[in-house]
């Protein structure tokens, strides 16, 4: 008898080999490309850490939730890069991907819930996490520029579009300042 859990285990282990889509069109070799996984590992240890440092009045749970559960959409829906379909599309198939996996657990509707919450960016909880997933990518262009993977402008620029709060702003800025000095 195969337990629901160990299906969900198989599936969200999918997230430990897929790569970050954008960073192997970029030139990164598949043995330094970020996984899903590691992304995901990433975004909810930002959202710890700055919740914490600037924002406290922000859920911290539902953070960490939403920042662990936010790609499972890709499990079966792969990373799509932007362009490749319209988002209603990637939304469509992502949530497809969600149902597939959540709905098998006892707390799968409460799950889908919080990646919903994510997907429609209407809560505050929700849009500080769309920034740090963002943010995320910003820090990880950094690592790989300081490794030297060459120029990776275009994701500090990606970053730059989304973010709003000063305080993850400032992140940004000093990450560009590393960039100068380094160049």
């Amino acid at each position: 008898e195969s337990l629901p859990i160990i299906e969900v285990f198989y599936e969200f282990n999918h997230l430990k080999a897929l790569y970050r889509q954008g960073w192997l069109r970029h030139g990164i070799s598949k043995e330094h490309c970020e996984t899903v996984a590691e992304h995901t590992l990433g975004v909810a240890l930002l959202a710890l850490f700055l919740a914490d440092e600037h924002f406290p009045e922000l859920d911290k749970g539902k953070l960490i939730l939403m920042g662990l559960l936010h790609d499972f959409g890709e499990i079966y829906a792969g990373d799509i890069v932007p362009g490749k379909m319209s988002l209603a599309e990637k939304h469509e198939l992502e949530r497809k991907s969600v149902e597939r996996v959540f709905l098998r657990l006892p707390k799968g509707r409460d799950y889908l819930a919080i990646w919903q919450e994510f997907e429609e960016s209407q809560t505050a909880e929700a849009r500080f996490m769309k920034e740090i997933d963002r943010l995320e990518m910003g820090l990880q262009a950094s690592v790989y520029e300081a490794e030297g993977a060459g120029d990776l402008a275009v994701f500090f620029d990606s970053a730059d579009k989304a973010l709003v709060t000063p305080e993850l702003r400032r992140i940004l800025a000093a990450l560009r300042k590393l960039r100068a000095q380094n160049s």
